[in-house]
C-alpha cells in the first residue's frame, strides 16, 4: 500500500531507475519528477509530469509530498547534495530508498537520500550516512563508516571497520582493507585494492588490462 507521495529530482536514466524502484518495491507513489528550467525539455517523463524545480514547491507543496533527488556522482558528487540542501530549504522531507533485496541488521539507522540497490549487505555496527547511493552487491563490513554523499558502485567490498571519507566515490569491484580510512573526496577507481590510508582528494587509479597483441582470430587455443 502507498503512504506517501514523491517528487524526484531528475529525468535522466539514474531518476528513471528511482521511479522503478520506488514504484515497485516501497510504499512510496511517484507523482512528479522536476529539473532545473534551463534543463526541461519535456513536460511528461515516464507518464508524469515534469516540473520547473525553480517552483516545484507552488504545484507539489512540501506539506502533500515528499522528495528525492536521482542524481549520481556528477562534479564528484557536489551536485546531488547541493540539489538535496536545496529541496530541504524549500520544506521538503527527503526520502530514501532500501531495497528490499538488501540485508540491513537490528540498529542499522536508514538516513535521508540513500538509494541503497538489491544485494547490498551492510553488517552490524556499520553506519551509512546521508545522500549515500550504493550501486548493487556491494558488502559494508562491521564497524565500518560510510560518510554522507559517498557513491560506491557496484561488487565493492569494504571489509571491517574501514571509514570512506565525505564526497568520495568508489568505483566497481575496489576492495578495501579492514580498518583503513579514506579522505574527503576521494577517487577510488575501479578495481582498486586500497591497503592503507588515504588522504584528502586522493584518487587510486589502478591501470586497465592491456589488450593482447595478438588478435582473436589468431589465437591457437581459447
Amino acid at each position: 500500500m502507498k503512504t506517501r507521495r514523491i517528487v524526484i529530482f531528475g529525468s535522466g536514466q539514474i531518476a528513471e531507475l528511482a521511479d522503478f524502484y520506488f514504484t515497485n518495491d516501497s510504499t512510496y507513489e511517484v507523482a512528479a519528477f522536476a529539473v532545473d528550467q534551463a534543463f526541461l525539455s519535456q513536460g511528461e517523463f515516464r507518464g508524469r509530469p515534469v516540473v520547473p524545480f525553480e517552483r516545484v514547491e507552488q504545484e507539489f507543496p512540501p506539506q502533500d509530498f515528499d522528495f528525492f533527488v536521482a542524481i549520481g556522482y556528477t562534479k564528484l558528487n557536489r551536485l546531488r547534495p547541493e540539489k538535496v540542501a536545496a529541496a530541504r530549504a524549500k520544506g521538503y522531507r527527503l526520502v530514501s530508498y532500501l531495497s528490499s533485496g538488501a540485508t540491513v541488521f537490528a540498529g542499522f539507522e536508514l538516513q535521508e537520500n540513500c538509494f541503497i540497490l538489491e544485494d547490498n549487505t551492510i553488517q552490524p555496527f556499520a553506519r551509512v550516512g546521508s545522500n549515500v547511493t550504493l550501486w548493487s552487491g556491494n558488502h559494508i563490513g562491521h564497524h565500518s563508516t560510510i560518510e554522507d554523499d559517498v557513491f560506491i558502485s557496484s561488487h565493492v567490498v569494504v571489509s571491517g571497520g574501514v571509514r570512506i571519507g565525505q564526497g568520495s566515490f568508489v568505483g566497481v569491484n575496489a576492495t578495501f582493507r579492514d580498518h583503513v580510512a579514506i579522505g574527503r573526496n576521494c577517487v577510488i577507481g575501479v578495481a582498486a585494492i586500497v591497503l592503507e590510508d588515504q588522504p584528502d582528494h586522493a584518487v587510486v587509479a589502478p591501470r586497465g588490462t592491456e589488450r593482447s597483441k595478438v588478435p582473436s582470430n589468431r589465437l591457437r587455443n581459447i
